[in-house]
């Protein structure tokens, strides 16, 4: 059994986690802290923002706070990084995890879905390196950048389009940016999750037949076999960031789809269009966030989804997924 060596500590360095507020954010944050970090968190929502805070501020170690911050807003981004830089004296680490999901069909989604998405995932992950990199390239110890894409960004997932175009940039970007950080001393990971339990199926956002679109991402989502647990995928994920290592796939089914697609790409091609035969076909109208779908579309197969969603449902309620709308956020 080959024994690693020590990660180098992270003890007393300053990070940022973006879409740090619930979920897999809020779980690095944590992560971080328990490591020692001084850590803060962006994000949109300042209630979301405040019950992340009480939250960490309970761990023993490393210290916590929050900056309101849509990472859309390039100058804004830049503006906040230049203040915490400023404020702590140095900027050290920065998780870029902000983004959305969309479930639907291309054509229910529509441009605008592709578009948000990018403007969302990539270009919030773009504003967020660009404002951090003059920083970390300044840290004393050698910064450290991760950009949180997705193993449907090196895998196009059908019904997830606009989330797998945006997350394959994501890819491309942390991939150009290792290679032209390296000359300045900063570590640029990319960071390829598959799925992890969560509870971010209530925010994702359903079109085209919403009650379906809804069950089946629900139950996938929080299936045993197939997702992760989120604890465990943040302790992966920082470790890798904090080892600098240049590429992390996590979940083994993840990790198989995205070989498979590298070794056999037709043969991977056919098999994820036969399951795209399987997956709803129409409705239209609005797109809307899971939790309103739960609660007003009375989505089907309740009993099943309930048994296979257990364990994502209890991570939304400890990951700050609930609360703001009708509490079940």
């Amino acid at each position: 059994m080959r024994v690693l060596p020590a990660a180098p500590s992270i003890r007393g360095l300053t990070a940022v986690v973006t879409g740090g507020s619930r979920g897999l954010g809020l779980l690095m944050a944590g992560e971080l802290m328990k490591r020692g970090c001084d850590v803060v968190l962006l994000a949109r929502d300042e209630a979301e923002l405040g019950r992340a805070v009480t939250k960490l501020g309970r761990l023993p170690c490393g210290s916590v706070r929050s900056v309101v911050c849509d990472v859309r807003d390039g100058a804004a981004v830049r503006a906040h990084m230049d203040e915490i830089a400023r404020d702590n004296g140095r900027l050290d680490i920065v998780l870029a995890n902000a983004g959305i999901i969309q479930v639907g069909p291309a054509d229910a989604l529509g441009t605008e879905g592709f578009r948000d998405a990018l403007d969302s995932i990539f270009n919030g992950a773009l504003h967020t390196a660009l404002a951090a990199l003059p920083h970390l390239r300044r840290s004393p110890v050698g910064g450290r950048l991760a950009l949180v894409g997705s193993v449907g960004g090196l895998l196009a997932v059908p019904h997830l389009l606009p989330y797998s175009c945006a997350k394959s940039a994501v890819a491309a970007l942390a991939e150009g940016l290792h290679a032209e950080e390296a000359a300045h001393g900063v570590t640029v990971t990319g960071i390829h999750p598959g799925l992890m339990r969560t509870g971010s199926h209530l925010h994702a956002r359903f079109g085209g037949d919403r009650r379906r679109e809804y069950a089946w991402f629900q139950a996938l989502a929080g299936a045993p076999l197939l997702s992760m647990n989120a604890e465990r995928a943040a302790e992966r994920i920082v470790s890798a960031v904090q080892r600098r290592r240049h590429r992390i796939v996590l979940t083994p089914a993840a990790k198989l789809g995205a070989r498979a697609h590298g070794v056999a790409p037709v043969a991977m091609t056919r098999l994820v269009s036969a399951i795209g035969r399987v997956l709803p076909r129409d409705g239209g109208g609005e797109t809307a966030e899971g939790f309103r779908v739960e609660a007003e579309d009375q989505p089907p197969a309740r009993r099943l989804r309930r048994v296979l969603g257990v364990l994502n449902e209890r991570a939304a309620g400890r990951f700050n997924q609930r609360g703001g709308a009708a509490d079940t956020r």
